[in-house]
């Protein structure tokens, strides 16, 4: 039998608070009850999905941490040729007997890392092989990886794919991926904010928001680079300014925690009282806290949306497609807009990207007000899209 809900899944969870976005303004866009398939089903119970979806997370099946399940499993991959056998296993609540009709791959950037592209393939295979259709929704992708032909056949597989920004969208069509090809922006885009109460040393009206990331300081050429480029900034702004700094982390995993790099900035101007961190909260939270800054300067990609979204005038320290694409389908241009982490040479250009910001804020801010309300509209006529596909299930 098939449920009438529909599956979300490749969700790693919601200490990404980018994760945790997507999938918050996805929610508003479906056309019936989801559940959410999660690798880290506790962490959603804990901040805004919980709410959300109440008792519809569902934690997926671990085959690596489970050595004689992983020692069958393995058997079967190899001697039986099952390639689809691990993840059958992982997502055994919506197989079978639990399948849905329509299952929506939480798209975001995951086609980007090697390391998910086998249960990515893998999942896409046994939702078609028991009678579903899939989507991808939100995603961004090098336009690179759409040479390998593995890739491209996996997105043959599809019901429907939604780029987030103009950059994936065109590299799609160039690949021949011209049929079920949509551009919409991130979901996340559509998340309602949360103000908490503001915290002792905010400045109302007259804060840099700063996010820094272990994924842009993994992606610097020279070695140091993008934490002496930060120092420079705090230190310049301030000297120069009346402006205080708050140090706003965005995912807060072990693997990846902005908290890391964030307390080593803390603690060299900590002295000043104009620089404070905030504590780990839900995306919808953050977003609240984001909103209500002058200026943001932002390396995690959500951050920025969150930012965006408010329209507050933001800058971002990025690495890949998805930064240029979200910038330039807003600005017209990344130029300026986006600092490529991977070009930081010398120690002062992100103060010289802040100066940039600074003498153009009023005109960003109004560009992004004027911009804002059709940017949104576009993204919540997705509804529509994944609509049609629900329909033909």
């Amino acid at each position: 039998m098939k449920t009438d809900q529909i599956v979300l899944y490749m969700h790693a969870g919601s200490g990404n608070h980018g994760c945790e976005a997507i999938v918050n303004g996805l929610c508003g866009l479906l056309p019936a009850p989801a559940l959410l398939m999660s690798t880290r089903a506790e962490e959603d119970r804990r901040y805004s999905l919980g709410p959300l979806f109440g008792g519809r997370i569902e934690q997926e099946r671990s085959v690596e941490q489970n050595l004689p399940v992983h020692v069958f499993y393995y058997a079967k991959k190899r001697f039986f040729r099952d390639p689809d056998c691990f993840m059958r296993y992982r997502y055994r609540a919506v197989c079978g007997e639990n399948k849905s009709p329509l299952n929506i791959s939480i798209g975001g950037d995951n086609y980007c890392y090697d390391n998910m592209l086998d249960r990515l393939f893998s999942a896409n295979r046994i939702f078609h092989a028991q009678g579903g259709r899939t989507a991808l929704y939100g995603c961004s992708i090098e336009p690179e990886l759409l040479e390998r032909p593995e890739i491209l056949e996996d997105m043959g597989r599809y019901d429907l794919i939604v780029a987030r920004e103009s950059v994936t969208w065109q590299a799609l069509l160039d690949a021949g991926v011209k049929e079920k090809v949509y551009l919409c922006p991130d979901p996340a885009f559509l998340m309602q904010r949360e103000e908490l109460p503001l915290p002792e040393g905010w400045a109302e009206g007259n804060m840099l928001g700063l996010n820094v990331s272990p994924m842009i300081l993994d992606n610097e050429r020279k070695a140091g680079v993008t934490m002496e480029n930060y120092r420079a900034l705090i230190g310049h702004v301030l000297a120069d300014t009346d402006l205080r700094v708050a140090l706003i982390p965005h995912v807060v995993w072990e693997s990846s925690d902005d908290r890391k790099p964030i307390q080593r900035l803390y603690q060299e101007f900590a002295h000043t009282g104009r620089v404070i961190v905030l504590p780990d909260a839900s995306a919808p939270q953050l977003k609240g806290y984001i909103s209500r800054c002058r200026m943001f300067i932002g390396a995690r990609t959500h951050a920025t949306i969150a930012a965006y979204s408010s329209c507050v005038p933001t800058l971002t320290v990025g690495y890949s497609v998805k930064a240029r694409g979200i910038a330039a389908d807003l600005f017209g241009t990344d130029k300026d807009y986006v600092i490529p982490v991977q070009g930081l040479g010398r120690r002062d250009e992100l103060s010289a990207a802040f100066d940039w910001l600074l003498q153009r804020e009023d005109r960003i801010r109004a560009h992004l007000e004027e911009k804002m309300p059709d940017y949104q509209a576009r993204a919540a006529s997705g509804r529509k899209l994944i609509e049609k596909v629900w329909e033909k299930s």
